[in-house]
């Protein structure tokens, strides 16, 4: 009789170890005042702010070089000089044509002048005063175009010397002494300058599902490769409405200024840009999955109970010992993670944020799992055995 009422209670024992009461736990968080940040990130390339392409309007040979590169020049410097000699030539040609023909116009002045007086008198046909005077005015013309022609080589003269048009620092220096230069189609490029090394930009390369969050005055920081440890700040300033497709994906070029005291930023580096599309700064917040929590009655354990003592559409729940209670709250900006919460909540208050159940499978479920593998049955063994 003992052996019985022991191998019953091992047996209860046994079961009641398998089979395990559910129970559901609750996280809670609190309500804390932060900021809510939200950005997004895009890549770019530093240049200067003001930059200057210099080059000639006039072919030729370039016969000195006054500058090199991050030589710094002012305004009105001279950086180059072209040869001379043909444009020279050209300018005395001009002025001799001109000299030629103020000479034919002095002519062609008396001689207007002597037929007007013969043609008072009777003495010529109305024709030969009308020629007279035609061929004084086409002298006075050609006199005009002369002068022009001179004024135009002095010009071209005046362009053999190449001068800086802004103060700055010569980036790069594209010819050397000896080499030519024909601008007969385009203006080529000699130089090029940029004004002021400590205001840098970036023009940065957004992408179309990012660029409508992306406003004038924004705060941006960005990193280079070149010094890995150092953040720098920046603000956007422009927002290009010119899309730029390429391999089927469109971005729009965002200008961000960046101040350059140090001068570590070097035109052409490589900008990894974060712009900081929303920030709020020190507001009450909450988890953004607290306003998704709703209680219900197959999550209560033994004694708890539900009070929803409010009709809002938006609120928390907090849990006051056994009991669920809704808060109304009026909520502001969330950022997917944080939530803004405006008015009902107190920064420091405990809030439910998700229940879980935290029962687990019992042993024998474990064994019936069909793709665990069974065990042998001896019993069955030893009969094939027999």
């Amino acid at each position: 009789m003992k052996k019985t009422l022991f191998l019953v209670a091992v047996a209860a024992m046994a079961l009641s170890g398998c089979k395990k009461e559910s129970q559901f736990v609750c996280e809670e968080d609190e309500a804390v005042k932060q900021d809510i940040v939200t950005s997004i990130t895009a890549t770019g390339t530093i240049e200067p702010v003001t930059s200057v392409d210099v080059g000639t309007q006039v072919s030729g040979i370039v016969s000195k070089l006054y500058v090199d590169y991050n030589s710094e020049v002012k305004a009105g410097q001279v950086i180059a000089e072209l040869d001379r000699t043909n444009l020279m030539s050209e300018l005395e040609s001009a002025q001799a044509t001109l000299r030629s023909a103020e000479s034919d116009l002095a002519y062609q002045k008396l001689n207007f002048q002597r037929f007007s007086t013969l043609y008072k008198q009777g003495l010529i046909s109305t024709n030969d005063y009308d020629k007279a005077k035609l061929s004084y005015d086409q002298a006075v013309q050609t006199v005009n175009q002369r002068r022009e022609n001179v004024k135009k080589a002095q010009t071209n003269l005046g362009y053999a010397t190449i001068t800086s048009p802004i103060n700055g620092v010569v980036l790069s220096k594209e010819v050397e002494e000896g080499q030519t230069v024909a601008a007969s189609f385009n203006t080529p490029t000699l130089f090029k300058i940029a004004q002021d090394l400590t205001q840098m930009r970036v023009i940065a390369d957004v992408d179309e599902a990012d660029i409508g969050e992306v406003r004038e005055g924004q705060r941006v920081t960005f990193t280079v490769d070149a010094f890995p440890d150092d953040i720098f700040n920046g603000t956007v300033s422009q927002v290009r409405q010119q899309a730029t497709t390429t391999s089927n994906v469109v971005t729009y070029q965002v200008v961000i200024t960046a101040p350059n005291d140090d001068l570590k930023l070097k035109p052409g580096l490589t900008a990894n840009a974060t712009i900081y599309t929303m920030e709020l700064k020190d507001v009450v917040t909450v988890p953004a999955k607290a306003l998704r929590f709703n209680p219900n009655p197959e999550m209560l354990n033994e004694g708890e109970e539900i009070k929803d003592n409010t009709d809002s559409k938006t609120k928390v729940w907090v849990k006051d010992g056994n009991v669920y209670k809704a808060v109304a709250v009026t909520p502001g900006t969330s950022n997917g993670m944080l939530t803004e919460i405006k008015s009902g909540l107190k920064p420091g208050t405990k809030i439910v944020v998700s229940c879980q159940s935290n029962e687990e499978p019992a042993v024998e479920a474990q064994n019936n799992n069909p793709f665990m593998p069974k065990r042998k049955d001896k019993n069955k063994d030893k009969k094939e055995e027999k």
